[in-house]
């Protein structure tokens, strides 16, 4: 039997601001299993990072609840991976990698072992002694996902970590990110508008509505592992899923131009 990860239980998140109040998540009610790679694909402004925020303590609820099971007792809850904002300026990449494990005070042979261990991963061994301000788009990328798997959380939250790289380095990073995944088996909730990353990557799809966000639909992505995009592209599954995804997000944009 699976184990339960993440439980959300509904859970509705409301913003107020003077007199207004604008309803972002509505009765959200999931879960998300030990290990699993859970991707949310919904409209722009449907409340998908709101709803990462919420489980990563940078917002609260305003109705409802939500419990991470905890896993080792000296483990951080999670990490989360932005689009480009999530690196630190004045560190250089090894002491960026390094900085989570150093706020737990482990020792320095463990942060040492395993900031090694994840900027090779990530193919940054000759990139180590830079500053973010040297480093291209998809290198930063790289640089947060390592330091994120370095951590060792109990969940992984991305936050369209890759929307604004080119294609090519999407793919690569993509890549990087399964080889990661499929060593590391990490829960990992990941925000995406792109139907052929959610495909590639993910075990479920969670569709959301536009405004306020409700999860309405859930496709189990059973295409094998390992993956990769061609043979995505080339499964025959692919056809079903990418129209099956396509058509809601075409139908919940148009509800939201009304």
């Amino acid at each position: 039997m699976e184990n339960t990860k993440i439980s959300i239980n509904n859970l509705t998140k409301v913003f107020f601001k003077k007199n207004n109040s604008v309803t972002a998540l509505e009765d959200i009610s999931m879960e998300i299993f030990e290990g699993e790679f859970v991707c949310l694909v919904g409209p722009s402004g449907c409340g998908k990072t709101t709803l990462l925020r919420i489980l990563a303590g940078l917002e609260t609820t305003s109705v409802g609840d939500f419990e991470i099971k905890l896993g080792k007792e000296d483990r951080p809850l999670q990490s989360m991976v932005f689009q480009e904002r999530g690196i630190i300026p004045w560190l250089t990449v090894e002491e960026n990698v390094a900085f989570g494990l150093k706020m737990r005070h482990l020792p320095k042979s463990v942060i040492k072992e395993r900031t090694d261990y994840y900027i090779k991963k990530v193919g940054l061994e000759k990139f180590s002694k830079l500053f973010p301000k040297e480093l291209s788009g998809g290198m930063k990328q790289r640089v947060s996902i390592a330091r994120a798997f370095a951590n060792d959380p109990e969940i992984l939250l991305m936050d369209e970590p890759f929307a604004a790289l080119d294609e090519q380095n999407k793919f690569i990073l993509q890549e990087e990110l399964l080889s990661i995944w499929e060593e590391t088996k990490k829960t990992v909730l990941f925000i995406t508008h792109s139907i052929d990353e959610a495909l590639l990557l993910s075990d479920r799809i969670l569709l959301m509505s536009a405004q306020p966000g409700k999860i309405i639909k859930e496709i189990k992505n059973d295409i094998p592992r390992p993956r990769n995009i061609e043979k995505i592209r080339s499964h025959q599954q692919t056809t079903k899923n990418f129209i099956e995804i396509l058509n809601h997000l075409h139908e919940e944009v148009q509800k939201s131009r009304k």
